[in-house]
């Protein structure tokens, strides 16, 4: 079962080496990893998606817990929260093609982002689940390549 934890951690070199090297030393994967900075610059929000059961997870908790520079470990997997993905996806295509894959893309709320004598690149934000999705849909096409950033999520307020 998938679980997301998001960690406000110091912003400084050295942190996700650390946070990367507990789970390849304790042979733990991780499904994503996501870091981006927040409304203070001196720290950094880091959103984990880890696949386990759940001896393991709260194993996972303790140890993230231990590390230095580590503010704070939530726990979201359990939570009313909003988690996105984005995604850019190039597909071949030629001139016959260009307008449905922009209609079938359109219909996901997919943006084309470029478009070349060959090409298309869109840009997806949706559920892992969406994007996934749309990966089904055009896998008779000629995907050419994909970068997935990893889920972004945070709890709602109500």
């Amino acid at each position: 079962m998938y679980k997301i934890l998001s960690l406000n951690v110091n912003n400084h070199s050295g942190v996700l080496a650390r946070i990367s090297g507990m789970f390849s030393g304790k042979g733990y994967n991780l499904e994503s990893l996501t870091v981006g900075i927040t409304t203070n610059p001196a720290i950094s929000r880091i959103t984990l998606v880890c696949n386990g059961n759940d001896t393991e997870f709260q194993q996972i908790k303790k140890q993230l817990n231990k590390l230095i520079d580590i503010i704070k470990v939530k726990d979201l997997t359990d939570k009313l929260v909003v988690k996105k993905e984005l995604a850019f996806i190039k597909i071949q295509s030629n001139h016959d093609e260009k307008s449905k894959i922009i209609s079938i893309s359109e219909a996901f709320g997919a943006k084309v982002i470029d478009i070349s004598l060959d090409t298309l690149m869109v840009e997806l934000t949706a559920s892992t689940d969406g994007i996934n999705h749309f990966m089904d849909v055009f896998a008779e096409y000629n995907i050419l390549e994909i970068a997935r950033s990893g889920v972004v999520a945070m709890e709602l307020t109500r």
